[in-house]
This record gives structure tokens, C-alpha cells and sequence, in this order.
């Protein structure tokens, strides 16, 4: 009796110990895809932000274009900016292609924040550059009831 008291035991540890490990493991495999699916959320909010951005300082180009008075800006430059920063999310993007099914927890979380980081430190110059981007307008609506006023 003492034995299948014994063996009794042992099978309700190793069932529980059994479970345990499936639930630990499942949700493992829950963070690992929630993490997947936010980096490339993340990746292609970013992608977004950058093409925005883009299109801002072109159509702010083409404003300042159109009026002498105004400063010339330094599109060139700007569009540099926002080429490097397609480019290095493109670098990024092969390596969620290549890296991410195989990567660490902590690299895909590392990964993220940075992505994060980079669009934190975006979303503030997207902002200025609609500001300006409205402010342009305006004096461009000014400008030109001036001289129809003339």
C-alpha cells in the first residue's frame, strides 16, 4: 500500500510539475508573439512617421519656392535626414526578417524600445514641422493678399 501511496505521489508532482511548465512556456510563446506583432507595428508606424515627415518638408519646399522673400531652406539637407532614417529602419526591418524568429526575448525587447526611442524623439519634430508647415501657409495666404491688394 505504502508503494502506490508513493507512486500516487509521484504522478500528481509530475503532472503538476507538467502543467507548470506548459503554462510558463505558453506564455512565453504569448510575449514572444506579442513582441513580434509590436515590432513590426512599431516598424511600420515609424516607416509612417518618416514618409510623413518627407512629404512635410517637400510640400514646405515647394511653399518657399514659390516666394523669393522667403529663406531658402535646406531641403536637401532635410531630405538626407529623412533618407538615412528610411535606410536605417530598412537595416532594421532585414533584421526582423532574419533575426526575430531566432532572437532572445530581451533582443526583440531591445529592438522595440529602440524603435520606440526613435519615434518618441520624431513625433515632437513631426509636430514643429506641421506648426511651421502652417505658419508657412499663412504667410504665404498673406503674402499674396498683399500683392493682389497692390
Amino acid at each position: 500500500m505504502n508503494i502506490y501511496l508513493t507512486l500516487g505521489v509521484a504522478v500528481v508532482v509530475i503532472l503538476v510539475a507538467a502543467a507548470l511548465t506548459g503554462i510558463v512556456l505558453s506564455r512565453r510563446l504569448a510575449r514572444r508573439s506579442a513582441s513580434l506583432r509590436r515590432i513590426m507595428d512599431v516598424a511600420d508606424q515609424l516607416e509612417a512617421d518618416l514618409k510623413s515627415c518627407r512629404a512635410r518638408l517637400q510640400q514646405a519646399h515647394a511653399v518657399m519656392s514659390l516666394n523669393p522673400d522667403l529663406p531658402a531652406a535646406s531641403e536637401q539637407e532635410a531630405s538626407h535626414a529623412v533618407d538615412a532614417g528610411l535606410r536605417a529602419l530598412l537595416l532594421q526591418r532585414i533584421w526582423i526578417r532574419d533575426r526575430a524568429p531566432t532572437a532572445s526575448q530581451s533582443e526583440l525587447d531591445a529592438a522595440i524600445q529602440s524603435m520606440d526611442q526613435t519615434r518618441e524623439k520624431l513625433l515632437p519634430l513631426l509636430q514643429a514641422l506641421g506648426q511651421a508647415q502652417s505658419e508657412l501657409d499663412s504667410a504665404m495666404r498673406e503674402h499674396i493678399r498683399q500683392d493682389s491688394s497692390s
